[in-house]
C-alpha cells in the first residue's frame, strides 16, 4: 500500500478531515428534508450504525429552513447538499450546518459562489466542491451561467478514462477543469477549508479523475462512486473503485451510494477500511465459502456469527473456517476462531487451542470466547 497522501486538515464540526486523519465514513438521508422528524430519525438509526458525517440534500427554501432544526436533534455533523440556488447555502449557514456541498456543474455564477464562500468563511464551514459527471458544466461552459443549453453541452460525447486517446479532450479533463475552476474562486478569497469530490459511475474515470487532482493540489478528497447501483452490485462497484485509491494513498472520506437503507452504505463503507487495515469499527469475520472438504454447514455457521457478532458491534476479528486444510492457519491468526471437522471444532483464542468441542456446542462456545476477549479500539 502507499504512503498516504499529505492534506490539510479540514474540521466539519468536531470531525477532522484530511490532515493524517483516520478515513471517515459518511452517508446522505434518503427522507424528504423537510419532514424533520423522519430525517432525524434516519440520522439517529445511521449514528448507531457508526456513522461519522451525514449529508441531506436541501432542495428548496423549507428544506433549507428544516436544516436547523435537524441540526439542533443530532449527535453527528450536518452537510448540506446544495444544487442551483445559491441562497439556499446561505439559509444552511445562517442554520448553523457543518459543511456545504456546492456542485460547480450547476451553480456557476461566479458572483453567487463568491457569496457564499464569504459567509461560510465568516462562519469557518468548510465547502465540499462535489464533481459529478452527472451534472457537469457544459463543454465550454465552465463557470458561464448564459448561451448555453444542458441537452447540447456534448459532455455525454467526451471520451471516459479508457476511450481518451492521446490529444483528446476527455471526461477526465472535464471533470479536473471544473474542479479547478472552483478552486480558484475559493483560493481568491483567501479561503482553504476545502474537500473536493470527483465522481462518476464510470469506474476507471472516476479512479483517474481523483488521480489526477490530487497530485495538483493539497486539499483532502472525499471519494464516491456516483449512483453506483443496489447493495450487492454497487458495493462490489464502489469497492473496486474505492479500493484502487485508497491503496494508492488517496482519500480521506468515502461514501458508498447504494440504491438501499442509508445504513447499508455505512457498514460496506467501514468494510471497504477494514479490508485494507485503516480502519477498525465492529468485527471482522473471516469465513471460508465453504466446499466438499467441509464436515459442517459452514455457511449457516458463519451467517450466525455474523449476525451474533453485529448484534454486539464489539471490534474483533472472527475466524469461522470448515475444514483442515486452511481452518487451522486463518483460525489462530484472528482474535478468536473456529476450525470445524467431523463432528467437533477446535477454538481458538488469540493464537492457542483453548476448546475442542461436540459439533453441536459449536456456535455457543465460540461466542462465549468472543465476550472474554478484548481487543483494544485503535481509534
Amino acid at each position: 500500500m502507499s504512503k498516504r497522501r499529505v492534506t490539510k486538515p479540514v474540521y466539519v464540526g468536531g470531525v477532522k478531515v484530511g490532515g493524517g486523519a483516520d478515513v471517515t465514513v459518511q452517508s446522505m438521508t434518503k427522507t424528504d428534508t423537510r419532514d424533520v422528524k423522519a430525517t432525524v430519525k434516519q440520522i439517529h438509526e445511521l449514528e448507531e450504525a457508526g456513522c461519522e458525517l451525514i449529508r441531506s440534500a436541501v432542495p428548496d427554501a423549507e428544506a433549507a429552513d428544516a436544516m436547523a432544526e435537524i441540526k439542533k436533534q443530532i449527535h453527528i455533523p450536518l452537510i448540506a447538499d446544495i444544487h442551483f440556488h445559491y441562497k439556499l447555502a446561505l439559509t444552511c449557514l445562517e442554520g448553523g450546518i457543518d459543511c456545504l456541498r456546492l456542485n460547480p456543474g450547476n451553480l456557476r455564477n461566479e458572483d453567487q459562489v463568491r457569496e457564499v464562500v464569504r459567509a461560510a468563511k465568516a462562519r469557518n464551514v468548510p465547502i465540499r466542491i462535489g464533481v459529478n459527471f452527472g451534472s457537469l458544466p457544459p463543454v465550454g461552459g465552465i463557470g458561464r451561467t448564459r448561451g448555453f443549453s444542458r441537452h447540447m453541452d456534448l459532455v455525454n460525447a467526451l471520451p471516459k478514462a479508457q476511450d481518451a486517446k492521446e490529444g483528446d479532450y476527455s471526461a477526465v479533463d472535464h471533470m479536473v477543469a471544473t474542479a479547478l475552476w472552483e478552486i480558484s474562486l475559493l483560493e481568491e478569497q483567501d479561503f482553504d477549508q476545502i474537500k473536493i469530490s470527483m465522481k462518476a459511475f464510470d469506474v476507471p474515470t472516476t479512479v483517474e479523475a481523483y488521480t489526477r487532482l490530487a497530485g495538483m493540489m493539497p486539499y483532502p478528497l472525499h471519494l464516491g462512486i456516483t449512483e453506483a447501483g443496489t447493495p450487492m452490485a454497487g458495493s462490489i462497484r464502489t469497492s473496486v473503485g474505492l479500493g484502487v485509491l485508497l491503496y494508492s494513498g488517496i482519500g480521506d472520506t468515502i461514501r458508498v451510494s447504494l440504491s438501499g437503507d442509508s445504513t447499508e452504505e455505512v457498514a460496506a463503507g467501514y468494510e471497504i477500511l477494514k479490508s485494507l487495515n485503516m480502519r477498525k469499527k465492529g468485527s471482522v469475520l473471516v469465513a471460508c465459502p465453504s466446499c466438499g472438504r467441509a464436515d459442517v454447514d459452514v455457511v449457516k455457521l458463519a451467517n450466525d456469527v455474523d449476525a451474533l457478532l453485529k448484534k454486539g458491534n464489539k471490534e474483533i476479528t472472527v475466524a469461522v473456517m470448515g475444514c483442515e486444510v486452511n481452518g487451522p492457519g486463518e483460525a489462530k491468526d484472528a482474535d478468536v476462531g473456529i476450525a470445524a471437522g467431523a463432528g467437533r471444532a477446535v477454538i481458538f483464542r488469540k493464537g492457542e487451542k483453548v476448546r475442542v468441542v461436540p459439533e453441536a456446542e459449536m456456535l455457543t462456545a465460540l461466542m462465549e470466547e468472543v465476550e472474554k476477549t478484548s481487543v483494544p479500539a485503535d481509534d
